[in-house]
C-alpha cells in the first residue's frame, strides 16, 4: 500500500519555507499531495489556479533524490479532512515556525482527530534560515516596496513585483 502525504495551505504565495517543508515531506511518503485551499475568506492575492501554478512550477524546479515522493499539486474546497480522506492520505505534513503556529495548529489537530482517528498529523520544523518567513508577511513587506527575494524563490519574487508594481 502506497503511503499517500497531504501537504495543505493556502500558498499565497509559496515561499521558501513551503518549499523546505515539501523536500522534507517527500521523503516521508510514497506520493505528496500539495493541496492548495481555495480559502477565499482569507481574502488570497493571488486567485486559487494562479496559486496552483506557482507552487506547480516551483515543485518542478525543485531537485529530488531517487527515494522522493512523487509530488502532485492540485486545489480543493472542502474541509480539510474530507479531502484528505477522498485522496486516501495517511498523514497531514503540517510545518511550523514558532510557539504560536502550535497553538492553532494543536486544535487543528485536534478537531481533525475528532473527525478521523485514522488521519496523522506530522508536524515538520522549517530550517532555521526559513523560520521566520510567513507568506502574510512577505505580502506585507512586497506591498510596501520591500525587497522579499530572500524569502521566496526569484519567479515567485518577479510575480509579486508584477502583482504590486515596482516601488521606485
Amino acid at each position: 500500500m502506497k503511503r499517500i502525504g497531504l501537504y495543505p495551505g493556502t500558498f499565497d504565495p509559496v515561499t521558501l519555507g513551503h518549499l523546505d517543508v515539501v523536500g522534507r515531506a517527500r521523503k516521508l511518503v510514497d506520493d505528496l499531495v500539495i493541496g492548495v485551499a481555495a480559502n477565499e475568506g482569507k481574502g488570497p492575492l493571488f486567485s486559487t489556479e494562479e496559486r496552483v501554478a506557482m507552487v506547480r512550477e516551483e515543485i518542478a524546479a525543485m531537485p529530488s533524490g531517487p527515494n522522493d515522493a512523487t509530488v502532485t499539486v492540485e486545489p480543493f474546497s472542502e474541509l480539510l479532512m474530507f479531502y484528505a480522506q477522498r485522496i486516501e492520505a495517511q498523514v497531514i505534513f503540517r510545518g511550523l515556525r514558532a510557539v504560536s503556529d502550535f497553538e492553532y495548529e494543536f486544535q487543528m489537530v485536534c478537531m481533525n482527530r475528532a473527525l478521523d482517528k485514522q488521519i496523522e498529523t506530522v508536524f515538520l520544523m522549517a530550517d532555521v534560515e526559513h523560520q521566520a518567513i510567513a507568506s502574510r508577511l512577505v505580502k506585507e513587506i512586497a506591498r510596501l516596496g520591500g525587497d522579499v527575494s530572500t524569502f521566496v524563490t526569484p519567479k515567485v519574487n518577479e510575480t509579486l513585483i508584477e502583482r504590486y508594481g515596482a516601488v521606485e
